[in-house]
């Protein structure tokens, strides 16, 4: 879907994800666009990875920018119908629960770098990450989110069928 992010929900998420991240780590994520619509379309065709998910037992992905469903290889429905512990390997998710974990105690951590899986099964190492809480405009958390601009694919990618 073209326009996605003119959606309201997705609008008002946008919005609490720069608020959070500015409020953890004291920098704008994409600095000078007050407009709440504008900002939702550039962080959506940013040139760097955004996800987030909310705060169920098994937090499901709430968000995933244009790079984010390029690089897990889902669309936009299937991406907010995944677990987030689905983006990591199965061995690989009890590190990832541990660094939720500290994310949680401290409010956000930076220069993450970590092993992670496409829908397609493409590994990848993302680098120098910042993953943050999501608060509300009640303060409450409301979820978690992550971004990047760095990652290497870890083996060659298959050739094309034709």
């Amino acid at each position: 879907m073209s326009s996605l992010w003119q959606s309201p929900l997705v609008v008002a998420h946008t919005q609490c994800l720069v608020r959070s991240y500015r409020y953890f780590t004291g920098k704008d994520l994409l600095p000078g666009i007050p407009d709440p619509d504008e900002l939702a379309l550039a962080v959506y065709h940013a040139p760097f990875v955004l996800v987030s998910h909310g705060t169920e037992s098994d937090p499901v992905l709430n968000y995933g920018n244009a790079a984010a469903q390029a690089l897990w290889e889902m669309s936009w429905e299937k991406l907010t119908q995944t677990p987030s512990r689905f983006t990591a390997e199965a061995p690989n998710r009890e590190e990832r629960a541990r660094l939720l974990a500290q994310v949680s105690a401290h409010g956000f951590i930076e220069n993450y770098a970590g092993i992670r899986i496409s829908s397609k099964g493409r590994r990848f190492r993302i680098q120098q990450a910042v993953v943050w809480n999501l608060i509300a405009e009640n303060g409450r958390l409301c979820g978690q989110a992550a971004t990047f601009d760095r990652w290497e694919y870890l083996e060659p990618q298959a050739a094309p069928l034709d």
